[in-house]
């Protein structure tokens, strides 16, 4: 079986990529299973730099084909903030929580809809250097109140209106269609069944 690396050390990453990829017949591993941690500074200036940045790395190290991400919420009212820096928004250590309060506490006292996207870039890394990158939005709003479980990150805050409900609320089978992650790997996989052979 072929096997495709996705750079990260979160195994919750991993289960999210083995569900979108589960029809590429192909075993997913992260860097660690192969004794390689991964540690890649993300020093890009766009989410297409910094997927390309942790892919390439990853691919190096392990000689296999290997896929990195990154991606953030852009809210308009914000100016695209927390944008690139989603992960970072409160600072080194800071929860989830802290993130999804600090970013409420910003748009108290914003109209609504405060219209905002997730979006997604998704690098491809070959291991003799070439590297394409996909990616995926998800168009929604903030809203200033938690709902939802499902999810993680700023899903419970992010609310589709035309499914009237957060993306922590949506089950897995609709959050693996519509989501900037979902999409980024909806456009990547032609390619990738083109390069595993499928």
């Amino acid at each position: 079986m072929s096997k495709l690396v996705i750079a990260t050390n979160n195994r919750g990453k991993l289960r999210e990529f083995e569900a979108l990829l589960a029809g590429l017949g192909a075993e997913l591993l992260i860097p660690s299973d192969l004794g390689h941690p991964l540690d890649v500074a993300e020093t890009g200036a766009t989410y297409a730099q910094n997927a390309r940045l942790k892919a390439a790395a990853c691919a190096r190290a392990t000689g296999l084909l290997s896929m990195g991400d990154d991606s953030g919420l852009e809210v308009d009212v914000l100016e695209g903030r927390p944008g690139l820096h989603s992960a970072r928004y409160s600072g080194a250590g800071a929860s989830d929580a802290d993130r999804r309060a600090k970013l409420m506490n910003e748009l108290r006292g914003t109209p609504s809809p405060r219209s905002a996207r997730f979006r997604c870039a998704l690098a491809v890394a070959r291991p003799e250097g070439r590297v394409e990158v996909f990616e995926g939005t998800c168009q929604g709003e903030v809203i200033l109140e938690e709902r939802g479980t499902n999810g993680f990150g700023y899903d419970p805050l992010f609310f589709m209106p035309q499914h009237g409900r957060t993306l922590a609320e949506l089950p897995d089978e609709m959050k693996n269609r519509l989501s900037h992650r979902a999409r980024a790997v909806q456009a990547a996989l032609p390619y990738l069944r083109e390069v595993l052979g499928k």
